[in-house]
């Protein structure tokens, strides 16, 4: 195979950002951060927003994980004070 053509396969920690979960996993994703995992050997880290952990739909939680507060955003950018005409 061409030296320098394919990326990097290692073993990398994912952290669940909502919920502090952290998975072992063999990936090629490119990380700067490294992390001290349980077995006590430091590895690359890769944060992101939601796993397994804490998708309502493998929890059963029906919670609204919004880490960056876009509905709020949304609602006070757009937010009207329009009454229903009830009549």
């Amino acid at each position: 195979m061409k030296k320098g053509f394919h990326p990097v396969y290692r073993t990398v920690v994912f952290k669940d950002m909502s919920c502090d979960a952290e998975f072992l996993v063999r990936s090629t994703v490119q990380t700067k951060e490294t992390t001290v995992f349980k077995d006590g050997k430091e590895y690359p880290l890769h944060k992101i927003d939601i796993s397994s952990a804490s998708h309502p739909f493998f929890t059963g939680k029906k919670v609204l994980m919004d880490t960056d507060g876009r509905v709020e955003k949304f609602n006070k950018k757009y937010k009207k004070n329009i009454q229903p005409n009830l009549g």
